[in-house]
């Protein structure tokens, strides 16, 4: 079975793998990421949120097949790095930065509409005679999000749930959020944070079919 590594400690993408039959191992980046898009700016570069987040997952992804290199669980196997971004407006929003901007944030999202952008990254390890390409490939999913007309009392209790304050954009699709998104245009997986459709294709650019990564027994 081929190894997916996946750089990013995220629980959602994590499960969401795991529902599809893949069991990666899990290696988290010690990427700063405002120092990424920093130098970004200081090279004149003019990143959308589509494209901060693709530089983002990149970042990620290289980040930890350096540190993979030739030995440990993940090697041999292909790196995924994955970064999201909500936009509201022309605006990229990240997490809140507590309770009472979770509160603004959502005042201001109810009945209205974003994309959240979440960027992929591979960075294939394997060998040539195992098939390796050497290849670092990426792209973006893009979803548009419809919010649900909530009131106060409804916003004050999900963020009184802390969740909105783990996740960019102040939501979630799979979890405590789910009642509060009224519809989505595109991968709703995006949403969570890994395209499945995304990832199938990006792995197939490199020669990998979808099924190699499953693990063994999996439905």
């Amino acid at each position: 079975m081929l190894r997916l590594v996946l750089a990013s400690r995220s629980p959602a993408r994590l499960a969401t793998l795991r529902s599809a039959g893949v069991e990666p191992v899990v290696m988290v980046s010690g990427v700063d990421e405002d120092a990424v898009l920093a130098e970004a700016r200081e090279r004149a570069v003019l990143l959308g949120p589509d494209d901060a987040v693709l530089l983002l997952a990149q970042a990620k992804a290289e980040d930890v097949a350096r540190r993979v290199g030739g030995a440990g669980e993940g090697a041999g196997g292909i790196v995924v790095g994955c970064d999201s971004m909500l936009e509201i407006a022309g605006e990229a929003v990240g997490k809140p930065a507590g309770p009472e901007a979770a509160r603004e944030r959502w005042r201001a999202m109810r009945g209205g509409k974003g994309v959240l952008h979440s960027g992929h990254w591979l960075v294939d390890l394997r060998d040539a005679d195992a098939g390796g390409t050497g290849a670092t490939v990426g792209a973006t999913s893009s979803t548009t999000v419809w919010f649900g007309e909530m009131d106060d009392d409804e916003i004050d209790a999900y963020v009184a749930t802390g969740e909105p304050l783990q996740v960019a954009g102040a939501f979630t699709i799979d979890g405590l959020g789910g009642p509060y998104i009224d519809r989505v245009e595109g991968d709703h997986h995006g949403v969570v944070g890994i395209s499945l459709p995304l990832l199938r294709g990006l792995l197939h650019e490199i020669g990998v079919p979808w099924h190699a990564l499953r693990t063994p027994g999996s439905a």
